[in-house]
């Protein structure tokens, strides 16, 4: 590895905010390709998700957290710690809200354990979806966010669009304490390929799936490799809840699982760099949000 210049910055920046704040997009927007599974609908994260960005100045391991769930199962339980343990490992907490709209009891109860955190760890106030609002919004809702973190340093972004992520990169270096490289500098992500394909496959079915059937979902990658025609083949395993959720995803005469599989697809093949055939399955597995060992077989169980 080489030498690294004087006063080389590094850290942990966990990256928090409500579901849909868009905590996935901004990942992705940070390393400019997908790692993170996206969708317009809530709560697509499950898990946290690193993401490596290594410049001459700094290396910056951002952390894709969940959102906060209501509590109702091992699954949500799992999820929510995921979420608590990335705000007290952090350096920095980068609190991701939605500018386009005012803060609701979700924003302020985030805040509030922000608040209990921020004597010890600095936090920046990122103002996410400038693009979709005008100046007079963005400005008071500014001012409501500032009132929740008031000792916050702000900065307005899109991260659909990239407006405003070379301040937030300036910000984020600017806090972070002096250190080594913990990744490699060509490393961008800690997930291995099969995790990502299964993410992808997720992100799919929240896309195109109604109502609680995307919810009730989990995606296992069963195989992932490369054939002799360099093409990579990769089987994975949609389960589901209930009978009727998977002649839902399963669709009239198999059209719902060509668009999951078409779309995942094109998401696999990005973050790949290779042609990919995806071959997906339908299975039901009952309860499986209590199931404690096919938690743990999905990387989901709850910490110790």
């Amino acid at each position: 590895m080489n030498e690294l210049p004087p006063a080389y910055k590094s850290g942990f920046v966990s990256i928090v905010g409500k579901p849909n704040a868009g905590k996935s997009t901004l990942t992705n927007r940070l390393l400019g390709q997908p790692v993170a599974g996206v969708s317009a609908k809530p709560q697509t994260t499950r898990k946290r998700q690193l993401a490596i960005l290594t410049t001459d100045e700094a290396q910056i391991i951002f952390v894709d957290t969940p959102g906060l769930h209501e509590p109702k199962d091992k699954l949500s339980q799992f999820i929510n710690s995921e979420a608590q343990y990335a705000l007290h490992d952090a350096d920095v907490i980068l609190f991701l809200a939605d500018a386009s709209q005012k803060p609701d009891k979700m924003d302020e109860t985030l805040a509030s354990l922000v608040m209990e955190l921020q004597k010890d760890i600095p936090v920046l106030l990122a103002l996410n979806k400038i693009d979709l609002t005008d100046s007079k919004t963005l400005a008071a809702n500014k001012a409501l966010f500032q009132n929740l973190l008031p000792e916050a340093r702000v900065v307005s972004i899109s991260a659909q669009t990239g407006s405003g992520i070379e301040n937030l990169l300036q910000a984020v270096r600017e806090l972070l304490p002096e250190g080594p490289q913990y990744y490699p500098p060509d490393q961008i992500t800690e997930s291995f390929e099969r995790d990502i394909a299964a993410e992808m496959v997720r992100a799919a079915c929240m896309d195109l799936l109604e109502d609680e059937v995307p919810y009730s979902i989990a995606v296992r990658t069963d195989e992932y490799s490369e054939r002799e025609n360099g093409m990579l083949y990769v089987k994975a395993t949609i389960f589901v809840e209930r009978e009727a959720q998977k002649a839902i995803v399963i669709g009239k005469n198999g059209d719902m699982i060509k668009r999951i599989g078409s779309a995942a697809r094109v998401e696999i093949e990005a973050v790949s760099g290779q042609k990919v055939f995806l071959d997906l399955t339908v299975k039901l597995r009952k309860d499986w949000k209590n199931d404690a060992a096919f938690l743990k077989e999905l990387g989901l169980s709850q910490k110790s």
